[in-house]
């Protein structure tokens, strides 16, 4: 019998799918990492989001396993190049939350340009200003990608509509200009964005890439959009280039202090520059939501059990 270990909660369309399958499905909510360590010997395969840290000294012991799978994009809570040596496949589902991130990228970036959260705060404080929120137009703007997959194209779909030149750089994609997007080089965008969105995983490479050296060389200010990863910002770069005018805005939905689990993040003793983030007019802050949408949740779940299912196929006829 094929037994399934849920690390954290998911829709409940994965768990239905699995059983009709045949599998058997275990959750322990009030479990700890050394639970874990303890039974997941028993197990074919695994779910998770954040909970904990799927590293080699767990996968040592995961002498069953098949598949891991990871409700949502980003991968940084497996050890993927050890899950794989030892012949788990590690799945993911960055097609079900990609139009999610796309459009909340959007409402931030509308927000930023049109003071829409400021207008609304000082309205509802009694005072009626509008020569201080006058807006910006997209339409004209050039607007850069960083990170063209899943993420980065279901923005560029989302703000194709609005009359900017879109531009996209991906280090390990090519040839993908379309209608909507003209393919082109880091340098280009440094020359040519006004306003830039990143949808890259976190990885040692992309951690603390937008730093002090990266945002100098904008030639012009920008307004800046992350939906993807808090520590690919360092955030105390980033707020000395808002205090001298080289970022005009920020649309931050992850932030380099979030918890690992990206359910909390602890404020007891707020940084400086988080603290000024959280001051800051040209700022916005949403708490890591952007794929966080009813029915995003379900499309994560549903993508997901389906490359499972696929796998378990695969292995049933391979034994």
């Amino acid at each position: 019998m094929n037994k399934i270990l849920f690390i954290d909660t998911a829709h409940p369309v994965i768990q239905e799918e699995l059983e009709k399958a045949g599998c058997i499905c275990d959750y322990f909510k009030d479990y700890t990492r050394k639970d874990y360590e303890q039974c997941i010997h028993e197990y074919l395969g695994v779910i998770i989001r954040s909970k904990i840290q799927l590293d080699k000294a767990i996968l040592d012991k995961a002498v069953k396993l098949k598949f891991i799978g990871r409700v949502g994009a980003g991968m940084e809570s497996i050890d993927v190049e050890y899950a794989e040596s030892k012949g788990i496949r590690c799945l993911n589902s960055p097609e079900g939350n990609r139009i999610a991130v796309g459009e909340h990228a959007v409402g931030l970036l509308l927000a930023l340009m049109n003071k829409i959260i400021l207008a609304n705060n000082s309205i509802r404080k009694g005072i009626w200003e509008r020569e201080g929120n006058r807006g910006i137009e997209i339409y004209g703007k050039t607007v850069g990608i960083i990170g063209y997959g899943n993420m980065g194209s279901a923005f560029a779909q989302c703000i194709s509509g609005f009359g900017a030149q879109v531009l996209a750089y991906d280090k390990y994609k090519t040839g993908f200009s379309s209608a909507i997007v003209t393919e082109t080089t880091l340098e280009n965008l440094f020359e040519q964005c006004d306003i830039l969105s990143l949808h890259l995983p976190l990885t040692d490479e992309t951690h603390y890439m937008v730093d002090d050296a990266f945002l100098q060389k904008f030639k012009k200010p920008i307004f800046l959009l992350n939906t993807a990863r808090g520590q690919i910002i360092k955030t105390i770069d980033l707020v000395k280039h808002l205090q001298q005018g080289k970022v005009l805005g920020a649309g931050l939905d992850v932030l380099e202090y979030e918890n690992f689990s990206f359910e909390t993040m602890n404020l007891a003793n707020i940084p400086p520059d988080f603290d000024y983030l959280l001051h800051a007019d040209n700022v916005i802050l949403t708490p890591h939501i952007a794929g966080w949408t009813v029915e995003s949740k379900y499309k994560l779940a549903k993508v997901l059990v389906d490359k499972i299912l696929s796998v378990l196929n695969f292995s049933d006829r391979q034994s």
